[in-house]
């Protein structure tokens, strides 16, 4: 399976913020933002991965993780002119794709759970056969997104983008698993009114060929949505929280690259001297000095 990354559009909501650069570049508590969903795509044990972004900010995406082998994955770069839509992902990354499957994260989502790893690799194990798996989260306010509405069995009925009088209050957050059929049918999406290519055209098209899979995200699994200066602050203290909570640091690519074997003890340890007059490079360090072999799924 591939990975993509969407990391473009101008984030008008968070300006003067993002005037200079992109919103995926701004902290969330210690990281860049684009540390958590490149560590999703890790979790899910994704090494073949994609980075789309605006032509002025995929030089800063190459300085900030170039190839990706410093990891043991392989990351490339292309370029989204203007923000056309989620759908026009698999259409600009089509040649990466090739025959294979693609998950599908966006740049701004952050999500946190103790179960995420398993979620993550039983949506990846349920399209082996074909079909989309997409993930629905409980929202009391859903206009402002995708939503999910369902029958009385919990079959999916419709998904509607944005609606004004939302169905449902399970909405549909930026994770998507999808076979190789995804190219053709966001090939075949028009223009929404936005003038857009929507994601939710997309997942209609597998709904009604009856492989559309969803996957409710429970209390275990926490989201949150960056694209307001509010959804920034409100991840910022919860990563914080966590982390000086648990000990363990929320999506450090460098720890699940060494968990996962991508790469080993003294390649970690290489990482955080590098990174040795921060916090978060000490806490590397830590993890080779201290020997902490705890599990630590995020």
């Amino acid at each position: 399976m591939k990975g993509i990354i969407l990391a473009g559009g101008t984030a008008t909501r968070l300006f003067p913020s993002t005037l200079v650069v992109s919103k995926q570049l701004l902290p969330i508590y210690d990281k860049p933002l684009i540390y958590y969903p490149l560590s999703i795509l890790m979790l899910a044990e994704i090494r073949d991965i994609l980075l789309i972004s605006t032509e002025n900010d995929v030089p800063l995406y190459q300085k900030l993780l170039g190839d990706g082998s410093q990891l043991g994955i392989h990351i490339e770069y292309k370029v989204q002119k203007e923000p056309r839509g989620l759908a026009e992902a698999f259409i600009i990354g089509e040649d990466f794709i090739g025959d294979d499957s693609v998950c599908l994260v966006l740049g701004d989502n952050v999500f946190y759970g103790a179960m995420l790893s398993g979620i993550l690799q039983s949506a990846k194990n349920s399209i082996a056969n074909g079909g989309a798996t997409i993930f629905g989260y409980y929202m009391k306010n859903a206009s402002d997104f995708g939503v999910v509405e369902f029958d009385e069995n919990r079959k999916v009925i419709s998904i509607e983008e944005k609606p004004k009088k939302p169905k449902s209050h399970y909405i549909v957050p930026g994770l998507y698993f999808y076979d190789n059929k995804v190219i053709e049918y966001a090939k075949s999406v028009e223009p929404s009114a936005r003038g857009e290519l929507e994601i939710s055209s997309v997942n209609n098209e597998y709904l009604k060929r009856n492989t559309l899979h969803v996957t409710l995200m429970g209390r275990g699994v926490s989201w949150f949505d960056t694209g307001t200066p509010k959804g920034l602050y409100r991840a910022s203290g919860f990563v914080k929280t966590m982390q000086e909570l648990q000990g363990f640091y929320v999506s450090c690519i460098e720890e699940i690259a060494w968990r996962r074997g991508y790469i080993d003890k003294q390649q970690l340890r290489n990482l955080g001297q590098n990174l040795i007059k921060s916090q978060y490079g000490m806490y590397l360090l830590s993890l080779v000095n201290e020997n902490r072999d705890e599990l630590s799924d995020t």
